[in-house]
């Protein structure tokens, strides 16, 4: 999923309406479970659902900040977080990837180019891959610059790092596995950093977590190494070839050019890994009037560089 460069997210700023966002999960299923503001909750209890305001549809799709909000910060950096924070938005979406020396990373291309200075820093190591780089070196990389001069010396933040923002901020992760053909063991040890910090107890587990992928073998594996966590399976499969997903995932995350009402239908007329309906949450929605399609469709949640301007149309 490719978010907008920083000229155009200019752009979609300059006319973005303001907004909150939701949970992955319905609202009648979350609002139980906590009692949410349009900012933080107290310290006893988990924010598992978004902010909404009064007029915000009771049905409405979850939204989640696709890399943070992304079209306001650089994406996959805590600045990005912390904007999808403040703007009220609970779910924010995430890469991970291994560095040279085993780190989890949490950054998006295969290489650095794009998003960081490395080409400058590091002019001798084409093709600047994410795997041909130890962690100190990465932390070396200016991450936000290419963004905007106001995000200058943003690094990349290891996935520690990062999980470590987004529980100070009470917020819930939609965890991608990029590339996982080129990271033997990635699934395994993502799992064994969550573990670490406090990411598979119960309640992030039910509630604060979901862990997808493009490969089909890789949520797969996160299925089978722990069977209560929550998958999403990122494509379109043919819906004949459903069921077979539905063995091993909970959401079915297609491009948002490749969907209808059908197949939507489709999906939902299906029960997935944990026995309960398969979910559909599309990507990349930054625009109102795609957003209020896509709705239409039924999807039941929607990735967003522009997590308020979706919001709004859902409003």
């Amino acid at each position: 999923m490719y978010a907008r460069t920083a000229t155009a997210t200019a752009a979609v700023a300059a006319t973005a309406l303001m907004g909150v966002g939701a949970l992955l999960m319905s609202s009648t299923d979350t609002r139980t479970t906590s009692t949410v503001t349009a900012g933080h909750t107290g310290t006893t209890s988990i924010r598992t659902v978004s902010a909404r305001t009064e007029d915000t549809k009771p049905d409405a799709p979850v939204v989640f900040a696709h890399r943070g909000a992304s079209a306001y910060a650089p994406e996959n950096t805590l600045a990005a977080v912390d904007k999808a924070d403040a703007l009220g938005f609970d779910w924010v979406e995430n890469d991970v990837q291994f560095t040279k020396d085993g780190v989890l990373v949490v950054v998006h291309d295969t290489d650095l180019k794009r998003t960081t200075d490395v080409e400058e820093v590091f002019p001798d190591r084409a093709p600047w891959a994410v795997k041909d780089f130890t962690a100190a070196e990465i932390a070396r990389l200016d991450a936000g610059s290419w963004f905007g001069p106001q995000f200058a010396g943003t690094r990349v933040p290891t996935l520690n790092q990062y999980l470590d923002r987004i529980e100070r901020n009470h917020q819930n992760l939609l965890l991608e596995i990029k590339s996982p053909e080129i990271y033997p063991g990635i699934e395994k040890e993502t799992l064994r950093v969550l573990s670490r910090k406090g990411w598979l107890d119960r309640n992030h587990v039910k509630h604060r977590l979901v862990i997808q992928s493009f490969g089909a073998d890789s949520v797969k594996k996160v299925h089978e190494q722990r069977p209560d966590v929550t998958t999403g399976f990122l494509g379109t499969p043919a819906v004949v070839d459903l069921p077979s997903y539905a063995a091993f995932t909970d959401h079915i995350n297609p491009s948002y050019t490749s969907i209808s009402a059908d197949y939507v239908k489709a999906v939902h007329a299906l029960k997935g890994a944990h026995g309960k309906k398969l979910r559909v949450s599309t990507w990349t929605v930054n625009d109102a009037v795609t957003a209020a399609k896509v709705a239409g469709f039924g999807v039941d949640g929607i990735i967003t560089n522009t997590p308020d301007v979706v919001r709004e149309a859902m409003g």
